[in-house]
Protein backbone atom coordinates (compact mmCIF):
# COMPACT_ATOMS: atom_id res chain seq x y z
CA UNK A 1 0.00 0.00 0.00
CA UNK A 2 1.17 3.53 -0.84
CA UNK A 3 2.42 5.32 1.83
CA UNK A 4 -0.26 8.47 2.96
CA UNK A 5 2.29 10.87 2.44
CA UNK A 6 2.99 9.30 -1.12
CA UNK A 7 -0.39 9.72 -2.30
CA UNK A 8 -1.50 13.08 -4.65
CA UNK A 9 -3.38 16.06 -3.13
CA UNK A 10 -6.16 14.48 -5.41
CA UNK A 11 -6.03 10.21 -4.17
CA UNK A 12 -5.50 11.79 -0.82
CA UNK A 13 -8.78 13.98 -1.25
CA UNK A 14 -10.83 11.37 -2.65
CA UNK A 15 -9.61 8.68 -0.39
CA UNK A 16 -11.04 11.23 2.69
CA UNK A 17 -14.30 11.01 0.74
CA UNK A 18 -14.37 7.66 0.72
CA UNK A 19 -13.46 7.22 4.63
CA UNK A 20 -10.50 4.91 3.50
CA UNK A 21 -8.19 6.89 6.51
CA UNK A 22 -8.62 10.00 8.16
CA UNK A 23 -7.50 13.38 7.77
CA UNK A 24 -6.21 12.63 11.19
CA UNK A 25 -3.88 9.83 9.96
CA UNK A 26 -2.76 11.65 6.84
CA UNK A 27 -1.69 14.95 8.93
CA UNK A 28 0.37 12.52 11.19
CA UNK A 29 1.58 10.73 8.41
CA UNK A 30 3.07 13.68 7.36
CA UNK A 31 4.20 15.02 10.31
CA UNK A 32 6.46 12.31 10.93
CA UNK A 33 7.79 12.24 7.55
CA UNK A 34 8.88 16.10 8.64
CA UNK A 35 10.67 15.06 11.17
CA UNK A 36 12.67 12.51 9.40
CA UNK A 37 14.00 14.84 6.85
CA UNK A 38 15.65 17.44 9.02
CA UNK A 39 18.13 17.26 6.66
CA UNK A 40 16.47 19.17 3.77
CA UNK A 41 16.17 21.88 5.84
CA UNK A 42 12.99 22.82 3.47
CA UNK A 43 10.57 23.35 6.49
CA UNK A 44 11.69 26.58 8.99
CA UNK A 45 9.08 26.29 11.26
CA UNK A 46 6.93 23.27 11.48
CA UNK A 47 3.64 23.21 13.30
CA UNK A 48 2.50 20.00 13.92
CA UNK A 49 0.03 20.75 16.78
CA UNK A 50 -1.77 23.01 14.55
CA UNK A 51 -2.03 20.35 11.70
CA UNK A 52 -3.58 17.99 14.25
CA UNK A 53 -5.81 19.94 15.45
CA UNK A 54 -7.17 21.06 12.01
CA UNK A 55 -7.18 17.62 11.05
CA UNK A 56 -9.40 16.80 13.88
CA UNK A 57 -11.96 19.68 12.51
CA UNK A 58 -12.04 17.91 9.27
CA UNK A 59 -12.32 14.44 10.83
CA UNK A 60 -15.62 16.14 11.79
CA UNK A 61 -16.48 17.59 9.23
CA UNK A 62 -16.06 14.43 6.67
CA UNK A 63 -18.19 12.46 9.33
CA UNK A 64 -21.03 14.82 9.00
CA UNK A 65 -21.17 14.82 5.01
CA UNK A 66 -19.95 18.76 5.09
CA UNK A 67 -16.47 18.12 3.35
CA UNK A 68 -15.00 21.25 2.01
CA UNK A 69 -13.00 21.23 -1.37
CA UNK A 70 -9.24 20.71 0.22
CA UNK A 71 -10.89 18.92 3.45
CA UNK A 72 -7.72 17.37 5.39
CA UNK A 73 -5.28 17.81 3.20
CA UNK A 74 -2.27 18.80 4.26
CA UNK A 75 -0.15 21.63 2.75
CA UNK A 76 2.81 23.55 3.30
CA UNK A 77 3.20 27.42 3.26
CA UNK A 78 5.66 29.62 1.93
CA UNK A 79 7.25 31.45 4.78
CA UNK A 80 6.43 35.00 2.52
CA UNK A 81 2.85 34.20 3.63
CA UNK A 82 1.60 35.75 6.61
CA UNK A 83 -0.21 33.37 9.01
CA UNK A 84 -1.60 34.70 12.41
CA UNK A 85 0.35 33.24 15.18
CA UNK A 86 3.47 31.39 13.24
CA UNK A 87 6.73 32.97 12.71
CA UNK A 88 7.00 34.96 9.39
CA UNK A 89 10.17 35.67 8.49
CA UNK A 90 10.73 35.83 4.69
CA UNK A 91 13.92 33.85 4.69
CA UNK A 92 15.29 37.18 6.41
CA UNK A 93 17.00 37.76 9.69
CA UNK A 94 15.25 41.16 10.11
CA UNK A 95 11.76 39.51 10.56
CA UNK A 96 13.37 37.34 12.94
CA UNK A 97 10.73 36.77 15.97
CA UNK A 98 7.88 38.67 13.89
CA UNK A 99 4.15 36.53 14.49
CA UNK A 100 1.46 38.63 11.94
CA UNK A 101 -1.75 39.36 13.70
CA UNK A 102 -3.30 38.51 10.30
CA UNK A 103 -3.42 35.93 7.74
CA UNK A 104 -2.63 36.21 4.17
CA UNK A 105 -5.43 36.04 1.46
CA UNK A 106 -4.34 32.76 -0.09
CA UNK A 107 -3.67 30.66 2.85
CA UNK A 108 -7.04 32.11 4.19
CA UNK A 109 -8.53 30.57 1.55
CA UNK A 110 -6.63 27.33 2.04
CA UNK A 111 -8.17 27.10 5.53
CA UNK A 112 -11.62 28.20 4.66
CA UNK A 113 -11.67 24.71 2.32
CA UNK A 114 -10.48 22.63 4.94
CA UNK A 115 -6.73 22.66 4.04
CA UNK A 116 -4.32 21.58 6.94
CA UNK A 117 -1.53 23.71 8.10
CA UNK A 118 1.97 21.55 8.36
CA UNK A 119 4.52 24.82 8.53
CA UNK A 120 6.38 27.66 6.89
CA UNK A 121 8.65 26.46 4.18
CA UNK A 122 11.92 27.91 3.62
CA UNK A 123 12.93 30.41 0.53
CA UNK A 124 15.45 32.89 -0.34
CA UNK A 125 15.49 35.98 1.43
CA UNK A 126 12.63 38.35 0.39
CA UNK A 127 12.42 35.98 -2.78
CA UNK A 128 15.37 36.89 -4.03
CA UNK A 129 17.08 34.42 -5.46
CA UNK A 130 16.96 30.93 -7.74
CA UNK A 131 18.49 28.30 -5.58
CA UNK A 132 17.27 28.39 -1.87
CA UNK A 133 21.09 29.96 -1.08
CA UNK A 134 20.14 33.17 0.25
CA UNK A 135 18.18 31.80 3.14
CA UNK A 136 18.93 33.52 6.22
CA UNK A 137 18.59 29.66 8.01
CA UNK A 138 20.22 27.88 5.66
CA UNK A 139 20.32 26.28 2.69
CA UNK A 140 17.14 24.13 1.29
CA UNK A 141 18.75 20.59 -0.25
CA UNK A 142 17.02 19.28 -3.15
CA UNK A 143 15.86 15.37 -2.87
CA UNK A 144 17.34 14.79 -5.89
CA UNK A 145 20.60 13.63 -6.57
CA UNK A 146 22.65 13.19 -9.80
CA UNK A 147 23.00 9.31 -10.51
CA UNK A 148 26.25 8.19 -8.58
CA UNK A 149 26.77 11.02 -6.66
CA UNK A 150 26.27 12.06 -3.07
CA UNK A 151 26.66 15.63 -4.01
CA UNK A 152 24.02 18.18 -2.58
CA UNK A 153 22.29 19.94 -4.99
CA UNK A 154 19.83 23.13 -5.05
CA UNK A 155 16.11 23.01 -5.56
CA UNK A 156 15.59 26.61 -6.91
CA UNK A 157 15.17 29.09 -5.94
CA UNK A 158 13.00 31.18 -4.38
CA UNK A 159 10.51 28.89 -3.62
CA UNK A 160 12.70 26.03 -2.86
CA UNK A 161 11.67 25.24 0.11
CA UNK A 162 7.80 24.60 -1.67
CA UNK A 163 9.48 22.36 -4.40
CA UNK A 164 11.93 20.64 -2.01
CA UNK A 165 8.97 19.76 0.30
CA UNK A 166 6.48 18.16 -2.48
CA UNK A 167 8.77 16.44 -4.14
CA UNK A 168 9.93 14.17 -0.98
CA UNK A 169 6.31 14.40 -0.11
CA UNK A 170 7.01 16.33 2.98
CA UNK A 171 3.40 17.85 1.86
CA UNK A 172 0.67 17.33 -0.34
CA UNK A 173 1.10 20.41 -1.81
CA UNK A 174 2.31 24.22 -1.26
CA UNK A 175 2.20 27.82 -1.69
CA UNK A 176 4.67 29.39 -3.65
CA UNK A 177 5.62 33.19 -4.93
CA UNK A 178 6.93 33.54 -8.42
CA UNK A 179 8.29 37.22 -9.47
CA UNK A 180 10.91 36.06 -12.20
CA UNK A 181 10.56 32.56 -12.06
CA UNK A 182 10.77 31.11 -8.34
CA UNK A 183 7.76 28.78 -8.62
CA UNK A 184 8.27 27.37 -12.53
CA UNK A 185 11.99 27.22 -11.83
CA UNK A 186 12.21 25.05 -8.54
CA UNK A 187 9.04 22.84 -9.71
CA UNK A 188 11.62 22.50 -13.41
CA UNK A 189 14.52 21.05 -10.92
CA UNK A 190 12.70 18.99 -8.55
CA UNK A 191 10.41 16.91 -11.13
CA UNK A 192 6.99 18.70 -9.66
CA UNK A 193 4.50 20.97 -11.21
CA UNK A 194 3.92 24.85 -10.34
CA UNK A 195 2.08 27.28 -11.94
CA UNK A 196 2.48 31.28 -12.06
CA UNK A 197 -0.79 31.90 -12.64
CA UNK A 198 -1.89 35.29 -14.59
CA UNK A 199 -1.19 38.61 -12.49
CA UNK A 200 -3.84 39.27 -10.25
CA UNK A 201 -5.94 35.89 -10.32
CA UNK A 202 -4.39 35.31 -6.36
CA UNK A 203 -4.56 38.42 -4.39
CA UNK A 204 -1.10 39.46 -2.66
CA UNK A 205 -2.77 40.89 0.39
CA UNK A 206 -0.75 39.31 3.28
CA UNK A 207 2.95 38.37 1.01
CA UNK A 208 5.45 39.78 1.99
CA UNK A 209 6.51 41.88 -1.20
CA UNK A 210 9.40 41.75 -3.24
CA UNK A 211 8.80 43.45 -6.27
CA UNK A 212 4.53 44.78 -6.27
CA UNK A 213 4.35 44.52 -10.04
CA UNK A 214 5.66 41.31 -10.81
CA UNK A 215 4.91 39.19 -7.72
CA UNK A 216 2.09 36.31 -8.45
CA UNK A 217 1.30 33.70 -5.88
CA UNK A 218 0.70 30.21 -7.20
CA UNK A 219 0.57 26.53 -5.74
CA UNK A 220 3.61 23.55 -6.57
CA UNK A 221 2.34 19.96 -6.60
CA UNK A 222 3.14 16.33 -7.78
CA UNK A 223 0.86 16.57 -10.63
CA UNK A 224 -1.18 18.82 -12.85
CA UNK A 225 -4.25 18.10 -11.50
CA UNK A 226 -3.07 18.75 -8.17
CA UNK A 227 -2.41 22.58 -9.17
CA UNK A 228 -5.50 22.65 -11.12
CA UNK A 229 -7.50 22.03 -7.87
CA UNK A 230 -4.75 24.00 -5.27
CA UNK A 231 -5.42 27.50 -7.43
CA UNK A 232 -8.80 26.58 -7.21
CA UNK A 233 -9.12 27.40 -3.80
CA UNK A 234 -6.09 30.09 -3.85
CA UNK A 235 -7.58 32.44 -6.53
CA UNK A 236 -9.81 35.17 -6.54
CA UNK A 237 -11.09 38.45 -6.31
CA UNK A 238 -10.07 40.53 -2.84
CA UNK A 239 -11.26 43.63 -2.78
CA UNK A 240 -8.00 44.76 -0.38
CA UNK A 241 -5.57 43.97 -3.11
CA UNK A 242 -6.25 46.45 -5.73
CA UNK A 243 -4.52 44.90 -8.59
CA UNK A 244 -6.61 41.83 -7.65
CA UNK A 245 -9.04 41.18 -10.85
CA UNK A 246 -12.67 40.70 -10.44
CA UNK A 247 -13.65 38.12 -12.44
CA UNK A 248 -15.13 34.41 -11.90
CA UNK A 249 -12.62 31.64 -10.90
CA UNK A 250 -13.11 28.96 -13.55
CA UNK A 251 -13.29 25.10 -12.77
CA UNK A 252 -9.66 24.71 -13.48
CA UNK A 253 -9.89 20.82 -12.51
CA UNK A 254 -12.31 20.36 -15.06
CA UNK A 255 -9.55 22.29 -17.78
CA UNK A 256 -7.05 19.33 -17.06
CA UNK A 257 -8.94 16.38 -19.15
CA UNK A 258 -9.97 18.91 -22.01
CA UNK A 259 -6.92 18.21 -24.33
CA UNK A 260 -5.25 20.05 -26.69
CA UNK A 261 -6.83 18.92 -30.16
CA UNK A 262 -7.88 21.54 -32.42
CA UNK A 263 -4.70 24.50 -30.64
CA UNK A 264 -2.09 25.97 -32.26
CA UNK A 265 1.33 25.77 -29.76
CA UNK A 266 3.62 28.17 -30.68
CA UNK A 267 7.40 27.85 -30.55
CA UNK A 268 9.63 31.01 -30.04
CA UNK A 269 12.90 31.43 -32.04
CA UNK A 270 13.99 33.51 -29.84
CA UNK A 271 14.30 31.04 -26.52
CA UNK A 272 17.16 29.19 -28.65
CA UNK A 273 19.46 30.91 -26.66
CA UNK A 274 23.38 30.31 -27.55
CA UNK A 275 25.04 27.66 -25.50
CA UNK A 276 21.62 25.82 -24.71
CA UNK A 277 22.44 22.26 -23.88
CA UNK A 278 21.81 19.53 -27.13
CA UNK A 279 19.15 17.72 -23.82
CA UNK A 280 17.39 20.76 -23.36
CA UNK A 281 16.45 21.22 -27.37
CA UNK A 282 16.02 17.62 -27.96
CA UNK A 283 13.28 18.05 -25.12
CA UNK A 284 11.75 21.32 -26.49
CA UNK A 285 11.39 19.02 -29.65
CA UNK A 286 10.00 16.39 -27.92
CA UNK A 287 7.53 18.09 -26.10
CA UNK A 288 6.63 19.72 -29.33
CA UNK A 289 6.12 16.26 -30.80
CA UNK A 290 3.47 15.02 -27.62
CA UNK A 291 1.30 18.08 -28.46
CA UNK A 292 0.96 18.03 -32.11
CA UNK A 293 0.59 13.88 -31.61
CA UNK A 294 -2.43 15.26 -29.05
CA UNK A 295 -3.64 16.78 -31.90
CA UNK A 296 -2.30 20.64 -31.59
CA UNK A 297 -0.62 22.66 -34.52
CA UNK A 298 3.02 23.44 -33.58
CA UNK A 299 3.97 27.05 -35.16
CA UNK A 300 7.02 28.80 -34.93
CA UNK A 301 6.34 32.27 -33.38
CA UNK A 302 8.94 35.17 -33.27
CA UNK A 303 9.00 37.05 -29.64
CA UNK A 304 11.90 39.70 -30.61
CA UNK A 305 11.95 42.04 -27.44
CA UNK A 306 12.83 38.38 -25.74
CA UNK A 307 16.76 39.03 -25.50
CA UNK A 308 16.37 42.47 -23.56
CA UNK A 309 13.76 40.59 -21.11
CA UNK A 310 16.81 39.61 -18.25
CA UNK A 311 18.60 42.78 -18.09
CA UNK A 312 15.09 45.24 -18.01
CA UNK A 313 13.95 42.59 -15.31
CA UNK A 314 16.62 43.14 -13.22
CA UNK A 315 16.52 46.98 -13.46
CA UNK A 316 12.49 46.81 -12.56
CA UNK A 317 12.49 44.10 -10.02
CA UNK A 318 15.22 45.71 -7.67
CA UNK A 319 13.73 49.29 -8.18
CA UNK A 320 10.34 47.83 -6.81
CA UNK A 321 12.83 46.27 -3.96
CA UNK A 322 14.76 49.15 -3.07
CA UNK A 323 11.17 50.65 -2.22
CA UNK A 324 9.36 47.72 -0.55
CA UNK A 325 12.18 47.02 2.05
CA UNK A 326 12.16 50.70 3.06
CA UNK A 327 9.83 49.77 5.70
CA UNK A 328 12.35 47.31 7.44
CA UNK A 329 14.26 49.57 9.61
CA UNK A 330 13.69 48.07 13.28
CA UNK A 331 11.54 50.55 14.42
CA UNK A 332 7.63 49.09 14.22
CA UNK A 333 8.60 44.57 13.99
CA UNK A 334 11.40 42.39 13.50
CA UNK A 335 14.84 42.70 14.21
CA UNK A 336 16.19 46.16 16.14
CA UNK A 337 20.38 46.90 16.80
CA UNK A 338 20.55 49.81 18.83
CA UNK A 339 22.57 52.97 17.55
CA UNK A 340 23.78 56.42 19.10
CA UNK A 341 20.62 57.90 17.44
CA UNK A 342 17.73 56.92 15.09
CA UNK A 343 19.53 57.02 12.03
CA UNK A 344 22.13 54.83 13.34
CA UNK A 345 20.19 52.43 14.34
CA UNK A 346 18.62 52.46 10.78
CA UNK A 347 22.05 51.58 9.45
CA UNK A 348 23.07 49.23 12.00
CA UNK A 349 19.51 47.06 11.39
CA UNK A 350 19.74 46.97 7.89
CA UNK A 351 23.51 45.60 7.90
CA UNK A 352 22.74 42.67 10.15
CA UNK A 353 19.24 42.02 9.00
CA UNK A 354 19.32 41.79 5.37
CA UNK A 355 21.74 39.16 3.86
CA UNK A 356 24.14 39.86 0.85
CA UNK A 357 21.96 39.14 -1.92
CA UNK A 358 19.58 41.62 -0.72
CA UNK A 359 21.53 44.41 -0.25
CA UNK A 360 22.77 44.03 -4.04
CA UNK A 361 19.45 44.12 -5.10
CA UNK A 362 18.62 47.19 -2.85
CA UNK A 363 21.68 48.90 -3.91
CA UNK A 364 20.76 48.49 -7.50
CA UNK A 365 17.20 49.51 -7.02
CA UNK A 366 18.23 52.61 -5.54
CA UNK A 367 20.82 53.17 -8.28
CA UNK A 368 18.53 53.10 -10.86
CA UNK A 369 15.83 55.20 -9.52
CA UNK A 370 18.35 58.03 -8.37
CA UNK A 371 17.79 61.48 -10.24
CA UNK A 372 20.74 61.30 -12.79
CA UNK A 373 19.65 57.32 -13.76
CA UNK A 374 15.91 56.84 -13.85
CA UNK A 375 15.45 57.62 -17.02
CA UNK A 376 18.38 56.02 -18.60
CA UNK A 377 17.66 52.62 -16.96
CA UNK A 378 14.06 52.48 -14.99
CA UNK A 379 12.19 54.57 -18.19
CA UNK A 380 13.96 52.61 -20.28
CA UNK A 381 13.15 48.98 -18.87
CA UNK A 382 9.83 49.91 -18.55
CA UNK A 383 9.26 50.88 -22.35
CA UNK A 384 10.77 47.03 -23.16
CA UNK A 385 8.60 46.06 -20.24
CA UNK A 386 5.43 46.91 -23.03
CA UNK A 387 7.24 45.62 -26.04
CA UNK A 388 7.72 42.45 -24.58
CA UNK A 389 4.01 42.49 -23.61
CA UNK A 390 3.26 43.43 -27.39
CA UNK A 391 5.43 40.58 -28.89
CA UNK A 392 2.78 37.96 -26.75
CA UNK A 393 0.00 40.14 -27.59
CA UNK A 394 0.52 39.77 -31.31
CA UNK A 395 1.26 35.94 -30.97
CA UNK A 396 -2.07 35.42 -29.34
CA UNK A 397 -3.80 37.53 -32.12
CA UNK A 398 -2.11 35.71 -34.86
CA UNK A 399 -3.93 32.65 -33.39
CA UNK A 400 -1.80 31.18 -31.15
CA UNK A 401 -3.05 29.53 -28.00
CA UNK A 402 0.09 28.73 -25.96
CA UNK A 403 3.81 28.57 -26.05
CA UNK A 404 5.86 26.04 -25.65
CA UNK A 405 9.64 26.86 -24.42
CA UNK A 406 12.13 24.72 -21.95
CA UNK A 407 11.60 25.74 -18.23
CA UNK A 408 15.30 26.52 -17.30
CA UNK A 409 18.92 26.17 -19.24
CA UNK A 410 19.65 23.23 -17.02
CA UNK A 411 18.62 20.82 -14.74
CA UNK A 412 19.64 21.21 -10.64
CA UNK A 413 23.16 22.44 -10.34
CA UNK A 414 25.46 21.77 -7.04
CA UNK A 415 25.29 23.71 -3.36
CA UNK A 416 27.69 26.72 -3.99
CA UNK A 417 28.24 25.73 -8.29
CA UNK A 418 26.97 29.02 -8.76
CA UNK A 419 26.38 31.63 -5.81
CA UNK A 420 29.75 31.95 -4.75
CA UNK A 421 31.18 33.14 -8.45
CA UNK A 422 30.02 36.03 -10.88
CA UNK A 423 26.06 36.97 -9.44
CA UNK A 424 25.06 37.43 -13.41
CA UNK A 425 25.60 33.78 -14.00
CA UNK A 426 23.25 33.05 -11.21
CA UNK A 427 20.68 35.45 -13.20
CA UNK A 428 20.34 33.64 -16.15
CA UNK A 429 18.96 30.52 -14.31
CA UNK A 430 15.44 33.31 -15.10
CA UNK A 431 16.12 33.66 -18.96
CA UNK A 432 13.04 31.60 -20.05
CA UNK A 433 10.81 32.73 -17.17
CA UNK A 434 10.89 36.84 -17.06
CA UNK A 435 9.37 37.36 -19.82
CA UNK A 436 6.30 36.12 -18.39
CA UNK A 437 6.31 37.77 -15.25
CA UNK A 438 6.78 41.20 -17.21
CA UNK A 439 4.00 40.27 -19.37
CA UNK A 440 1.31 39.82 -16.67
CA UNK A 441 1.25 36.27 -17.98
CA UNK A 442 0.15 32.62 -16.82
CA UNK A 443 3.14 29.91 -16.80
CA UNK A 444 3.35 26.79 -16.00
CA UNK A 445 6.68 24.31 -15.28
CA UNK A 446 5.43 20.43 -16.20
CA UNK A 447 7.95 17.75 -15.49
CA UNK A 448 8.80 15.98 -19.17
CA UNK A 449 12.09 14.08 -18.34
CA UNK A 450 15.69 13.57 -16.70
CA UNK A 451 18.72 14.09 -18.71
CA UNK A 452 22.04 11.95 -18.51
CA UNK A 453 22.86 12.71 -14.95
CA UNK A 454 19.21 11.12 -13.99
CA UNK A 455 17.73 14.52 -12.67
CA UNK A 456 14.28 16.18 -13.70
CA UNK A 457 13.75 18.49 -16.65
CA UNK A 458 10.82 20.42 -17.15
CA UNK A 459 9.21 22.31 -20.05
CA UNK A 460 7.30 25.55 -19.68
CA UNK A 461 4.05 26.55 -21.22
CA UNK A 462 2.98 30.35 -21.52
CA UNK A 463 -0.52 30.99 -21.97
CA UNK A 464 -3.10 34.23 -22.61
CA UNK A 465 -4.01 36.27 -19.94
CA UNK A 466 -6.27 34.34 -17.61
CA UNK A 467 -6.66 31.66 -19.61
CA UNK A 468 -4.80 29.36 -17.05
CA UNK A 469 -7.67 26.45 -18.25
CA UNK A 470 -5.54 25.97 -21.60
CA UNK A 471 -1.89 25.95 -19.69
CA UNK A 472 -3.56 22.92 -17.74
CA UNK A 473 -4.67 20.79 -20.87
CA UNK A 474 -1.72 21.55 -22.47
CA UNK A 475 0.35 20.41 -19.42
CA UNK A 476 -1.73 17.39 -19.03
CA UNK A 477 -0.92 15.85 -22.37
CA UNK A 478 2.71 16.28 -21.31
CA UNK A 479 2.48 14.71 -18.53
CA UNK A 480 0.59 12.17 -19.78
CA UNK A 481 3.53 11.66 -22.98
CA UNK A 482 5.86 12.27 -20.05
CA UNK A 483 5.14 9.92 -17.42
CA UNK A 484 5.25 10.96 -13.69
CA UNK A 485 8.63 12.12 -12.57
CA UNK A 486 9.30 10.21 -9.16
CA UNK A 487 11.88 10.20 -7.04
CA UNK A 488 14.53 7.12 -6.89
CA UNK A 489 15.32 7.23 -3.19
CA UNK A 490 14.81 8.84 0.20
CA UNK A 491 18.56 9.01 0.86
CA UNK A 492 17.78 11.71 3.69
CA UNK A 493 15.03 9.74 5.63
Amino acid sequence: MTALNELTLAEARDGLKAKRFSAREIAQAHVEAIERAGALNAYLAATPDRALKMAAVSDEKIAKGEARPLEGLPLGIKDLFCTQGVATTAGSKILEGFEPHYESNVSTQLWRDGAVMLGKLNLDEFAMGSSNETSAYGNTISPWRRRGSEAALVPGGSSGGSAAAVAAHLCLGATATDTGGSIRQPAALTGTVGIKPTYGRCSRWGIIAYASSLDQAGPIARTVQDCAILLGSMAGHDPRDTTSVDRPVPDFEAAVSRGVKGLTIGIPREYRVEGMPAEIQRLWDQGAEWLKAAGATIREISLPHTPYALPAYYIVAPAEASSNLARYDGVRYGLRVPGKDIAAMYENTRAAGFGREVKRRIMIGTYVLSAGYYDAYYVRAQKIRTLIKRDFEEAYASGIDAILTPATPSSAFGIGEKASADPVEMYLNDVFTVTVNMAGLPGISVPAGLDAQGLPLGLQLIGRPFDEETLFAAAQTIENAAGRTTLPQAWWA
